[in-house]
């Protein structure tokens, strides 16, 4: 017979710590208590938990099936492009707030778990911000306002941001992948409604440019809001499971020198973005 599993929250309106037994996690027995609170709480973080990869592997797939082809869905984030030259590629990306596939995609991934292998002996810290949140503590003029807009996303805007001074090649790449355009605020098949607004939006689709600079400029700083956000300290033995729909989330910077990496696996998503229904 399974054991408990045991959680309480870390913040208010974000994250809670659970426990349980490794064996039990890994069978499967805990998945759709672990997914809804996923979808409640934004972030599940299990503490000194003594398992292998492979059970890391079982423990995400449980929630839901993985991204990647059988036996090779394990990617290795670390900014080192020996080891992992896909990822490496955008790290400098990482460190500003985002929802991964987030740009073009229709469906982007439910989530996914870290945990480390190798940690910088400072910085390196994961930060989560709860997207429900953040748009439920808006007033109602301003949701009245966002809730039908659409925003562009653009390369060119998150590789700005990453690379303030970069050259006329790494330019002529950004501007080489088309813009998209996704809702301002996603609602959830469950009703639920969240605030979409991470590093890649550029501006307000139909909006005069100084209006969605305005709104852009506040709505970043409201979201952002130490209420809404959990800076995740890493310590070896660490099993952290984000739900990417409900979140955006960033990499803090470290130095490149201290071999910084940690074992990811990532769930399918199963939602579309819709924007908000009249």
């Amino acid at each position: 017979m399974a054991g408990k599993l045991d959680h309480h929250p870390i913040k208010p309106l974000i994250g809670s710590e659970v426990s349980g037994d490794p064996g039990d996690l890994a069978s499967g027995v805990h998945g759709a208590e672990l997914r809804r609170l996923l979808q409640e709480r934004g972030v599940i973080l299990f503490r000194d938990l003594d398992i292998s990869p492979e059970q890391q592997r079982a423990i995400t797939a449980s929630i839901g099936p993985l991204r990647g082809a059988a036996g090779d869905e394990l990617q290795r984030v670390t900014i080192d492009e020996t080891a992992s030259p896909e990822y490496s590629a955008y790290v400098a990306q990482t460190m500003f707030w985002h929802i991964d596939g987030y740009h073009n995609q229709t469906v982007p991934c439910f989530g996914g778990s870290f945990r480390p292998v190798k940690l910088s002996p400072s910085g390196g810290e994961t930060e989560f911000l709860n997207c429900y949140a953040a748009y439920d503590a808006l007033d109602s003029e301003t949701k009245a306002l966002i809730d039908p807009q659409r925003v562009v996303l653009s390369a060119q805007t998150s590789g700005k941001a990453a690379f303030p001074e970069a050259s006329d090649a790494q330019f002529a790449a950004w501007r080489a992948v088309p813009p998209a355009q996704q809702p301002l605020v996603w609602q959830h098949c469950d009703g639920r409604k969240s605030l979409m607004l991470g590093v890649s939006v550029s501006h307000v689709a139909d909006m005069a440019a100084a209006d969605s600079y305005d709104l852009l400029l506040r709505l970043r700083a409201h979201q952002t809001r130490p209420e809404f956000v959990y800076s995740h300290q890493w310590r070896p033995g660490d099993l952290l499971i984000w739900n990417n729909t409900g979140t955006l989330h960033r990499a803090r910077p470290f130095d490149p020198a201290s071999g910084r990496l940690l074992n990811r696996f990532t769930i399918e998503g199963d939602e579309p973005i819709c924007g908000v229904r009249g």
